[in-house]
């Protein structure tokens, strides 16, 4: 019923993913929303966020920003990070993703989709055949259309969770951090 907004998998960290794994399986672009997957909502890169996107690229990712937010927003996180972006992508239609990818100069065998909304990052990821990963908001506060949704995807993700145990699969409340 709910399976179109299910990511591949639900991770509770962007800073948890195992990015060596999925290089080692061919990935080689990934596609991040920025705010609450990154930072918190309309936060500056912060160290954290720099240090991993600079171990990413070295280790031959290409990266690019696919935000809804308005350029000024999207182009100050991006001029401290370094990185491609498209700013008002439309999530969750195709064509910022599509375009992300030719931009990139990978396709949807080879590109990861991270992101911390169902109904947006995860549901356009899922839609352009994109390897999608579901993280934790990092932060609460939250625009209230955004904290709208939320209540929404409490329901989606319970679904989702049960679907998980009942295929043994790990989710993000189990003891352990697997992905």
């Amino acid at each position: 019923m709910f399976g179109k907004f299910y990511p591949d998998i639900y991770v509770s960290s962007t800073y948890k993913i195992d990015f060596d794994k999925y290089y080692e399986k061919g990935y080689r672009g990934i596609i991040f929303d920025i705010d609450n997957t990154l930072v918190p909502h309309g936060a500056p890169a912060d160290e954290r966020s720099r240090k991993l996107l600079k171990k990413l690229q070295n280790m031959g990712f290409k990266i690019l920003f696919l935000s809804n937010n308005k350029e000024p927003r999207v182009k100050m996180f991006c001029d401290a990070v370094g990185g491609q972006y498209i700013f008002k992508a439309g999530k969750p239609g195709k064509k910022g993703y599509l375009r992300g990818m030719e931009m990139l100069g990978t396709d949807k065998s080879n590109t990861l989709f991270v992101g911390d909304q169902l109904f947006t990052d995860v549901w356009g990821a899922a839609n352009t055949g994109i390897f999608s990963i579901l993280v934790r908001p990092i932060d609460k506060k939250e625009e209230i259309q955004i904290v709208l949704k939320r209540y929404l995807e409490k329901i989606v993700l319970a679904f989702y969770k049960r679907k998980c145990k009942k295929e043994g699969k790990w989710y993000p409340e189990d003891k352990t951090d697997g992905n």
